[in-house]
């Protein structure tokens, strides 16, 4: 611990020195920026001083008031009423006269405070008694005095210098030099030394505070601000991925404990505290305390206000200042407070207990707390982004080290954790979304729940407003929320790792998903918003066909059924593909507020079938069946040839079943996964031939242009170009003078049914139908072939 004491004594200073005076009647205050005095480990950037009665009072945090600790210095005024206040900022060299006064003191100096008073008759105070809270007294037979010049580069001048005042911070008492005290008052023993020097051994632990009758209680905060966690004894912890931990398991409340998720933001290599989890182990329950103010028990969003609610014997409640959950178990109390950017743990209680986790008094590593139920897979992936050019960590570092100044010195937490936090952030990632008033109102707020100490005006000082930035703003997982523009409104942003695999093709979604007669293309709304779309104006060909947003995953999806209600799709057929396009658009408005002015939003997707394409599979008649999936983009079908012994098609051929020569055979063609409003399955062609290719030696035709053989009367067709499936019966041969295998071929395709007359017309000699997809002969036949054993 640091002693101070207080002197006055006569100096010589060269003419240069830089001075700031002000003179004050009564009472008055001064910046000392310029010369701050350290004070128990506390720098102090104000004095204050004031007559009361017959005491003159020199206070460091705030005026003097009878009763209330501001630490102050008091002493007798004498006849004094008036005075100055100056800082001098000079290089005071070691062996000056001060530190001849002041052995203890090794070091060179820069500056010093002073305080001249005078009496009403502006005449010099010649006899000083100076109290230290009451306790102590001690006088001084003269006071030094400024006078005219005494050499021709120097002043004499009256200086008040504050080095090692001898009495703690907390309470300003004095003690007796020489001596070892136990003192009830700040929970310490003090010893004294002759110089001075004052140092004290608490008898209280880290995570305690004295209650000031020589009684410890356990008073502790944890704060995970960023990727930070400063935890219950001021240690500094650093979350490097997008993982979940555990934050606080303490001894004193069984099967409870507190886990943080972080996620990544706008780069992938700095991550943020996302949500906090509240764990009841035994009872399986938990509570997620999430962005933008909801609370989840378990998969229930629960609805909160500032009254508490009793859940599972946890009090939830809800401010414009976040969510509070409180606990208490075994005269133990711990209070979770969470805004969507930071927590504030805080744990009080009659005594000390062990804590487990990143705020615990445990030396574990961070890995070691790393929780893998809450864990993503991946999460410990490290990235390394492109530095920000934008960022000036000079600056930066500047702006963090406000917390050392005033208001904020009124506050009796170090503010070196909370600086580390804000630089390490900040040195890296854009003041963007609050960040930058985000760690400077994390330290104000843990002064105010730990100590009670209102940090007064800080906000204004520092041009941090008071609104509750995305305050019932709900981000689905892969979002989150931040400014589009800077300063502007709060929106759901992509998060960087999600978007980067869209960004990096230059789309807005995932491919088109083909269904079995729909198409649908699903695009993330953080995307559109990046590139100021907005979804509900976009639509389909057909303006009455709009996408549809997720209330939880914000994923947009715009779709059109092929058989119910098309939305405007255009159906494209060639020699290979029947394609049914639509279009994601917008009118070309220019409107303020629009998408762009004379912006035009076009996004085409598709999804196609593919016409047959089976060739030479050929088989025995006695294997019955022949099945081919048919790969069409995304949208799939199957194709059956099958062969039946009867008209109604149920006994079907199978091994071993005898075939004799002249015996009708009834063919079927039939699709699995065609909509019958949508296409229908028209037989072109089937044929005969002595060997598995199509083109064999021997030929007999058995359906010509999708029409029985004229000349064979055994042959007939039924439902061909009607439905998705047709049959065709003949009666079964052979080739003369072959006794081999006899192999069936049979060309079909897909005719689009909306417009198009696909049943060919078998009362003439061509075929008649007027299918989209116009064929010619020399086009590569598509062929689905069977064989039997004549």
């Amino acid at each position: 611990m640091l002693c101070f004491i207080l002197l006055l004594a006569a100096l010589i200073l060269p003419t240069g020195t830089d001075a700031t005076n002000q003179t004050f009647t009564n009472s008055g205050e001064m910046n000392i920026t310029s010369c701050p005095i350290t004070y128990y480990g506390q720098k102090y950037y104000k004095v204050y001083v004031a007559f009361n009665a017959n005491i003159f009072a020199v206070c460091f945090n705030g005026s003097y008031k009878p009763g209330i600790k501001n630490d102050c210095i008091l002493m007798s005024g004498g006849s004094a009423d008036r005075g100055d206040l100056a800082v001098l900022t000079k290089e005071i060299p070691t062996g000056s006269g001060i530190h001849k006064l002041l052995p203890d003191i090794k070091n060179a100096g820069k500056c010093v405070n002073i305080i001249p008073l005078k009496d009403s008759q502006q005449s010099q105070v010649s006899v000083f008694q100076f109290h230290f809270c009451g306790l102590f007294s001690f006088h001084f037979s003269q006071l030094f005095f400024a006078s005219k010049a005494k050499q021709d580069n120097s002043k004499l001048l009256l200086i008040a210098l504050q080095f090692k005042l001898s009495f703690p911070q907390h309470l300003g008492f004095v003690y007796k030099t020489n001596t070892t005290v136990k003192d009830p008052n700040i929970c310490s023993t003090v010893n004294c030394n002759v110089s001075g020097v004052a140092t004290a051994v608490s008898d209280c632990g880290p995570m305690e505070l004295c209650q000031g009758n020589g009684s410890c209680i356990l008073n502790t905060m944890c704060t995970v601000t960023g990727s930070t966690v400063i935890d219950f004894i001021g240690r500094v912890h650093s979350v490097p991925d997008r993982c979940g931990y555990t934050l606080m398991k303490p001894s004193s409340i069984p099967d409870f404990q507190v886990l943080g998720v972080f996620q990544e933001r706008r780069r992938k290599d700095v991550s943020f505290l996302d949500s906090v989890i509240l764990q009841l182990g035994t009872e399986g329950v938990q509570i997620f305390l999430e962005q933008g103010g909801r609370v989840q028990l378990n998969d229930s969003v629960l609805n909160l206000n500032a009254t508490a609610q009793v859940v599972h014997g946890v009090e939830l409640s809800k401010d414009q200042t976040g969510v509070t959950a409180k606990i208490s178990a075994s005269n133990h109390t711990v209070s979770v407070h969470f805004d969507g950017h930071t927590t504030l743990i805080h744990m009080t209680g009659p005594s000390a207990a062990s804590v487990q986790g990143l705020c615990g008094n445990y030396n574990r590593s961070v890995s070691e707390e790393q929780v893998s139920k809450h864990s993503a897979s991946g999460c410990e992936m490290q990235y390394n982004d492109t530095a920000d050019s934008t960022i000036n960590c000079n600056t930066t570092t500047e702006w963090c080290n406000i917390l050392k100044h005033p208001p904020f010195t009124t506050c009796n937490i170090n503010p070196e954790p909370f600086i580390t936090a804000c630089t390490r952030t900040l040195c890296k990632y854009p003041t963007v979304d609050g960040l930058k008033c985000q760690f400077l109102e994390a330290y104000a707020r843990a002064c105010s729940q730990q100590n009670n100490v209102t940090v007064e005006n800080w906000r204004s000082n520092t041009n941090c407003g008071e609104d509750a930035f995305c305050q019932d703003r709900f981000c689905s997982a892969h979002e989150f929320c931040g400014e589009k523009n800077y300063g502007g409104e709060p929106h759901c942003l992509c998060r960087a790792i999600f978007a980067s695999k869209y960004r990096s093709m230059s789309t807005f979604g995932e491919p088109t998903v083909c269904g079995q007669t729909s198409a649908s293309v699903i695009l993330a709304n953080c995307l559109l918003e990046e590139q100021s779309i907005n979804y509900s104006v976009l639509h389909l060909n057909d303006q009455a066909c709009k996408g549809e947003m997720d209330n939880l995953t914000h994923m947009v999806t715009f779709t059109f059924d092929s058989s119910s209600n098309t939305c405007g799709a255009v159906v494209m057929v060639n020699k290979t593909h029947i394609t049914y396009k639509n279009t994601i658009m917008t009118q070309n408005f220019s409107t303020f507020g629009f998408i762009n002015r004379n912006a035009k939003v076009h996004m085409d997707f598709s999804c196609y079938y593919s016409q047959p394409n089976i060739s030479n599979l050929a088989i025995k008649l006695k294997h019955s069946a022949v099945i081919q999936q048919i790969t069409s983009g995304e949208w799939n079908y199957n194709l059956t040839m099958k062969a039946y012994t009867d008209s109604e098609r149920l006994e079907a051929i199978e091994p071993g079943t005898d075939i004799q020569l002249d015996e009708t055979i009834w063919v079927e063609l039939k699709t699995d996964g065609l909509d019958e409003n949508l296409v229908l399955l028209v037989t072109d062609s089937c044929w005969a031939t002595d060997q598995p290719s199509p083109n064999g030696t021997l030929r007999y035709n058995i359906i010509i242009n999708g029409c029985p053989n004229p000349a064979d009367q055994t042959v007939k067709a039924e439902g061909n170009g009607l439905r998705t499936s047709n049959y065709f019966a003949f009666n079964s041969f052979q080739f003369s003078g072959k006794t081999g295998d006899v192999y069936l071929h049979c060309k079909v395709e897909l005719c689009v049914r909306q417009g198009n007359t696909c049943a060919p017309s078998c009362s003439q000699a061509e075929r008649r139908r007027r299918s989209a997809m116009s064929k010619s002969e020399d086009e590569n036949p598509v062929f689905i072939t069977m064989a039997w054993t004549s």
